[in-house]
């Protein structure tokens, strides 16, 4: 009967040991902290989100090779939203539901905006790295974001054509289904119209529609010195059209030409147009110059790639200075955010949650390649 018990104490040890994992064994005491990434994985937006994924990945693995946060290490746990609102608020439900410390997304104002109404409603801390429409931080004080605002965009949109440029007039082309598209179109044409400019007519299409030859046929029409698309990966394709059916007028776009399917759809035939965007791999700065030597070479690195990258250190230095995973501690951390050693730049948060002097990287295409052109600087 001894000698069975003896047996039984064995065994019992021996699934008790199967039980833990892998590793260190203060994995154990020490378990890892769960961080939502809430991205397009699939649909419209998937191409474009998906080096903004990456470089929240390449942060996270830097991250854990240093020994973690806190002495954990960080799970990414990350969730589709489908490439809509819907699927956004759906998934951020999903990332509540998993007891996540903080959500790192969406890129695509539009989606963010449902994440947040979701994260702020079950006090959990939000960075978008790449949402740029002014109201999102405004849903409340959980909410942040590292890259530049449509607020400050369109307003050195307006400037770089009028001064740069030299164009006196503007067309502007308006996706209805974007709130980045319609944001980013009200302040350059506020704007314009302030330095002196004059706005021929506002094209409105949505970016699902299946012809937009209608749009395309209204641009030509009319005559003006720029013309100018606030779309994503479409504006690819409508830029191309507009140049092969003849437009002379200089085209332009915001920060969302310079990554996704744009070229691919229709950007790299264009002979010469100019876009915005939040970082540039030639940029002469120590911190990018980093970036680009240890991981340009293992595949394409875009500005999507360094925001995320950013928006992921950004999070696990609030976090180790909370000196907790307490939602309500990580925000408090949060408001006094102070990276100087961004990729896209130094990156300190004001009470609003955005970021403070964040410069504008201006790109030329010429001949279906773009080209860094300048910087603008908050000051200039």
């Amino acid at each position: 009967m001894q000698k069975n018990l003896r047996s039984l104490t064995f065994i019992a040890m021996v699934c008790c040991l199967a039980l833990v994992p892998d590793g260190d064994a203060r994995a154990v005491d020490r378990p890892a902290i769960p961080v939502a990434a809430i991205f397009s994985q699939t649909g419209q937006a998937a191409a474009s989100n998906h080096s903004v994924l990456s470089g929240v990945r390449i942060a996270v693995d830097e991250v854990n090779s240093n020994g973690g946060v806190l002495g954990r290490p960080v799970e990414l746990l990350v969730f589709d939203n489908q490439s809509t609102p819907i699927g956004s608020s759906i998934a951020a439900r999903q990332a509540v539901d998993r007891q996540v410390a903080a959500i790192i997304g969406a890129s695509w104002s539009s989606h963010s905006l449902a994440v947040a109404e979701v994260a702020q409603q079950n006090r959990v801390p939000m960075i978008s790295p790449l949402s740029t429409v002014p109201k999102l931080t405004a849903i409340g004080d959980m909410i942040f974001r590292i890259c530049f605002t449509d607020e400050f965009q369109g307003r050195k949109l307006a400037d770089f054509i009028y001064n740069d440029l030299h164009a006196r007039s503007a067309q502007v082309f308006v996706d209805l289904t974007s709130d980045y598209s319609m944001e980013l179109s009200r302040v350059f044409i506020d704007h314009f119209r302030q330095l002196g400019g004059t706005i021929e007519q506002e094209i409105e299409y949505k970016s699902n529609q299946l012809s937009y030859d209608q749009q395309i046929a209204a641009a030509i029409a009319a005559k003006s010195d720029a013309v100018v698309l606030t779309g994503y990966d479409e504006s690819g394709y409508i830029a191309a059209q507009l140049q092969d059916k003849g437009l002379q007028a200089a085209i332009i776009g915001g920060d969302g030409w310079g990554d996704g399917d744009f070229f691919a759809s229709g950007g790299n035939r264009l002979k010469k147009a100019y876009y915005f965007s939040h970082w540039a791999r030639e940029w002469d700065n120590p911190n990018s110059r980093s970036f680009v030597r240890h991981y340009g070479q293992t595949g394409p690195v875009t500005f999507g790639t360094a925001l995320g990258y950013d928006a992921m250190h950004v999070l696990a230095a609030a976090i180790a200075r909370a000196g907790s995973t307490d939602r309500e501690k990580v925000r408090e951390a949060l408001t006094r955010s102070s990276h100087p050693r961004g990729v896209t730049g130094s990156i300190t948060l004001d009470g609003q949650g955005d970021p403070i002097d964040k410069n504008i990287f201006v790109f030329e295409i010429r001949n279906g390649v773009p080209y860094y052109l300048q910087t603008l600087s908050p000051q200039q």
